[in-house]
């Protein structure tokens, strides 16, 4: 038996009077999904503890079962690896988004999703400027990049604020902070380099000509979430399966190549709404050539939930229904002799009202081969989750769920 989860990133949602009631899910054509239903059983499982971040590597770790309290370190380590780039035990890596401020107030986590081309102008210049024996600065996708700082001196027990949880805050009042006083240098150099950037940038040419299209500038570096070299064992020897992911993003990327799986950026994976969903498909169906289990991540449901876009939150998950889900189950019948085991859930919720992540338990559905159906169910959704068999589950719950013999 084969196995695959299509993880459509913060897909939950709460339900909206503008959709009489229903949820972005409720409310979105999937087929595709409701096909899966028709053999499911149903549930719930919470992938933010109290105790971590609510950000996405918490989040997909949770998923993937891997044990927070001896496996996570900080989001920005993961993400160097995801970039290819391994730690030493001297160097703490931290995300770092380039946003976009209006005068006192965090506008735009993205500076609005800002393309590859001005990113890399912004960031090489950036880097040129900022870059020291210490600091080093490395593009990554779209608005995420990743800081470094190299030497003993540093630490990673900075208290920060998310950028996409920030939006309308006053952002000198959310500046990094340090948790205990060795890392007092660590965040005082963190501000340093965030004021300095806001000089920088402030008349870059990338800058000068988005304002004069009407667009957000990337006018500040917001770094967070900083860790050390992660130390996580391999998802086959948690397992006994091969697995294998499928992302746009570094910080899923990463985690996959800590785990040791095979870890594939497909060309046109974007992040957004613009990915290419069916070669993310075809590409994942591959992988289950040389592996057992493959994690299909999609990334744009979840930015357009930040953004609070409700109308593009809706055609990302019918894009993900039509395009991606529907690609791979066609191209896995054709190509695959084995039978299939199909799992499909979010890592966390982003609520279009709150633009940003919580701490609810996700829907999931679990579809296929040896799973029992449940004949009171017919549809994916957050509802029908709720009503579920299996609820709140919790820790390596889901995995070793998905690889039972059967699902009853």
């Amino acid at each position: 038996m084969k196995f695959a989860v299509f993880l459509l990133d913060g897909m939950a949602d709460y339900p909206l009077p503008e959709l009489d009631g229903r949820t972005p899910l409720e409310a979105a054509r999937t087929p595709v999904l409701d096909g899966l239903a028709q053999q499911a059983q149903f549930g719930t499982f919470l992938t933010l503890p109290s105790a971590y971040p609510t950000s996405s590597d918490v989040a997909n770790m949770s998923v993937l079962g891997w044990d927070l309290a001896s496996s996570y370190t900080g989001r920005g380590a993961i993400e160097s690896y995801g970039l290819g780039v391994p730690l030493d035990r001297d160097t703490i890596a931290f995300r770092m988004n380039i946003i976009t401020t209006k005068g006192d107030v965090l506008e735009d986590y993205s500076a609005g999703h800002i393309s590859e081309p001005e990113a890399a102008a912004i960031v090489d210049f950036l880097a040129a400027e900022l870059g020291t024996a210490e600091v080093e600065i490395r593009k990554g996708v779209s608005y995420r990049h990743i800081l470094y700082l190299h030497g003993q001196r540093f630490s990673p027990a900075v208290d920060y604020d998310k950028p996409d949880s920030s939006h309308g805050m006053a952002w000198a009042k959310i500046l990094p902070r340090a948790r205990v006083p060795e890392a007092e240098a660590t965040a005082a150099l963190l501000r340093d380099l965030m004021m300095k950037s806001r000089e920088l940038l402030a008349d870059h040419p990338v800058n000068r000509r988005r304002i004069e299209k009407g667009q957000n500038p990337a006018n500040m570096i917001w770094p967070w979430s900083g860790g050390s070299k992660p130390d996580m064992p391999s998802f086959e020897k948690m397992y006994g399966k091969k697995g294998s992911i499928v992302s746009a993003v570094d910080v899923v990327l990463g985690l996959g190549l800590l785990g040791k799986m095979e870890s594939l950026r497909p060309e046109g994976a974007t992040g957004w709404i613009d990915t290419n969903y069916e070669n993310k498909a075809r590409a994942a169906v591959d992988m289950l050539r040389r592996n057992d289990f493959v994690y299909l991540h999609v990334e744009a449901v979840d930015e357009c939930g930040h953004l609070g876009d409700l109308q593009n939150k809706i055609k990302s998950i019918e894009d993900c229904d039509s395009r991606l889900a529907k690609t791979f189950l066609a191209e896995y019948r054709e190509a695959h002799k084995d039978e299939l085991r199909v799992m499909v859930l979010p890592d966390h919720p982003v609520p279009i009202k709150l633009r940003k992540h919580t701490r609810d338990p996700v829907p999931f559905m679990v579809s296929g081969a040896g799973v029992a159906n449940d004949p009171g169910i017919d549809r994916y959704t957050e509802s029908t989750c709720a009503r579920g068999r299996y609820q709140n589950l919790a820790g390596r719950q889901l995995m070793d769920l998905l690889f039972a013999p059967n699902v009853p």
